[in-house]
């Protein structure tokens, strides 16, 4: 199979050219000196970091997976020199707060590493991506002590982190779990229960991992009001900062699953572990959500980044594999990517992947506008805008980049099904994206529940205002042909928005979430489609990359976005035919 290679000139032609980024750059305070010629270098490294040492580590990792051997959890040969020598290099502390260490460099930047990361190898990424969110949660919310304590090694990713919210009886219902905290003594809290489903719950890098446990104190009340936020590390810290006693924690097991093997999924026993608050008594899922939504986006950016390396090696196999006649009567054997069928899943692929790729950028924009401009109502907009985005970035990349992944490895026929080729891999290690962090079903009904009542349930309304104004914008360089069809389906989104206001909720909101979702998803990545093409200079001057985006963008319009008739048609049929039948009756 070819070798993956980060899309370096696709990430140059969006800073540069779409999202003039240099400008953005220079209004930020902090990063006046970030620019595109910076991101390219960093992506370039990046891509020479993932294609040298990850992915080569990715199907010998799959195929290995992780042991639990006497109580000691093992990772598959090469994983742990590869994050040594990626800490080493500096990459866990890319986006990381400068007062402790980190870089402090765009939001930008991180989502696009971590899109190249998930490419080169799922199982990997998860170590450094789920360290940042726990220390983004830690803080926003700790105490000085632990930050102090903590967070420069977490930055510098010589100490690794983990989030411990499930429970076996309570998975996306988190005001059923049990897990108790007790006040000691000396300030501190004695944790019991188990978590299940801990990604890199324990590892063989050295130094230490601190875990985000949810748990209750002995007077919390039933439900979500009564959980609270604990830190508690694998290995105690002396005063000094050296590593001190084991604690009282234990990995009982490691899950068996169906993909990304090489990620040691743990599940944890507390056995009276020491912990410390984090945040406020009964606001520990207040503060949870800090990494949650960090790491809902990341997830989202797995998606992507699984669909771009499939779509890669899918197009290269097309390339070469020789079967069948031309479609124009062309006598046979041709390359099967002259077969119409084949470059349907092709260009599919390809039209998500930049799409996407360029809706992921715009959001990080959001999120550093919203932390670092000087004017604090166009900070408080980015912001909603982000809290707006985050469940269709989860949900639409995920469920987009699964279906990538399928008709990618479709594309290899029989091959694609055999372990040599790589391709099921994909297809096994993007599942997870749609389940964890919330599932989808979960982020759907985020945004119809929640997030389309936003600030009085009008930013959705700017936010559709802000797309036909850059549409109307658009439309002498992306032409009728690209323009309308988008706006159209605007409209769709708008009509379909204004019944699920009025609807009542209930039943008529859980009917109409993932459709809407997929709605919303297909209307934004249309809309990123026309901000590219009217971005594409004049052909005969444009550049390999820049042709490429006037036909995905024609494609895109005309094979993709027409799923928004059939999704609005679905919409308006409400819940009766759902709740018909009785549960018995199944």
């Amino acid at each position: 199979m070819t070798i993956y290679t980060a899309p370096v000139a696709d990430i140059s032609f969006l800073l540069r050219r779409v999202f003039g980024f240099d400008a953005i750059m220079a209004s930020l305070p902090g990063y006046e000196e970030v620019n595109t010629e910076l991101a390219v270098t960093i992506m370039e490294e990046a891509g020479k970091f993932a294609t040298s040492v990850l992915e080569p580590l990715n199907r010998p990792g799959d195929e290995e997976g992780c042991t639990l051997e006497n109580g000691v959890v093992t990772t598959p040969s090469g994983v742990a020199a590869a994050y040594l020598a990626f800490a080493e290099a500096g990459w866990c502390s890319l986006s990381g707060d400068p007062a402790y260490g980190g870089q402090g460099l765009p939001r930008v930047l991180q989502i696009l590493l971590d899109e190249i990361l998930s490419s080169a190898n799922l199982s990997f990424g998860l170590f450094p991506g789920l360290t940042r969110g726990a220390a983004e949660a830690i803080g926003h919310h700790a105490s000085a002590e632990l930050k102090a304590a903590f967070l420069p090694k977490m930055i510098s990713g010589e100490w690794t982190g983990a989030m411990a919210l499930t429970e076996s009886s309570a998975g996306t219902d988190l005001g059923l779990l049990s897990t108790r905290a007790v006040p000691n003594a000396d300030g501190s809290f004695a944790i019991t229960g188990t978590k299940i489903f801990i990604s890199s719950g324990d590892q063989d890098f050295g130094g230490n991992i601190v875990h985000l446990v949810l748990a209750r104190l002995p007077d919390a009340p039933k439900g979500v009001k009564g959980i609270s936020l604990f830190l508690a590390p694998k290995f105690l810290v002396n005063a000094d900062g050296s590593l001190g006693a084991r604690n009282s924690m234990s990995v009982g097991a490691l899950e068996r699953k169906m993909g990304i093997h090489a990620q040691p999924t743990c599940l944890m026993n507390y056995d009276g572990a020491t912990g410390w608050l984090v945040g406020q008594p009964g606001r520990g899922l207040n503060a949870m959500f800090t990494m949650m939504n960090a790491e809902r986006l990341f997830v989202g950016i797995q998606g992507l980044g699984i669909a771009e390396a499939a779509n890669q090696k899918a197009v290269a196999y097309a390339k070469e594999r020789l079967q069948g006649g031309g479609s124009d009567g062309t006598p046979g054997p041709v390359a099967i990517i002259d077969h119409p069928d084949v470059r349907k899943m092709l260009l599919s692929g390809r039209a998500f992947a930049e799409g996407a790729r360029a809706l992921a950028i715009w959001t990080a924009l959001q999120m550093d506008i919203a932390d670092r401009h000087t004017d604090a109502a166009v900070r408080k907009e980015a912001d909603l805008l982000v809290a707006l985005m985050t469940p269709v970035v989860k949900a639409a990349f995920t469920d987009f980049g699964f279906e990538t992944a399928v008709a990618s490895q479709q594309v290899l026929g029989g091959h694609g099904y055999i372990r040599e080729w790589g391709m099921e891999q994909y297809v096994r290690d993007a599942r997870i994206a749609q389940i964890y962090e919330g599932t989808n079903g979960v982020q759907a009904m985020d945004l119809v529940g929640r997030k389309l009542a936003l600030d009085g349930g009008t930013l959705t309304q700017r936010f559709f205002a802000l797309i036909r104004a850059e549409l109307d914008a658009a439309l002498p360089t992306a032409g009728e042909g690209l323009v309308a069809p988008v706006a159209q389906a605007l409209a769709r989104l708008e009509r379909v928005t204004q019944r699920l206001a009025g609807s009542g909720g209930g039943a008529e909101l859980g009917a109409a979430a993932t459709d809407y979702l997929r709605l919303f998803a297909l209307v934004s990545f249309g809309w990123m489609w026309v901000r590219m093409a009217a971005a594409v200079p004049a052909l005969d001057e444009a550049t390999a990359v820049e042709v490429r985006k006037t036909a995905l963008a024609r494609f895109f319009v005309e094979r993709m976005l027409p799923q928004t008739l059939g999704l609005e048609a679905a919409l308006a049929s409400g819940a009766s035919s759902l709740m018909a039948l009785d549960a018995d009756a199944f």
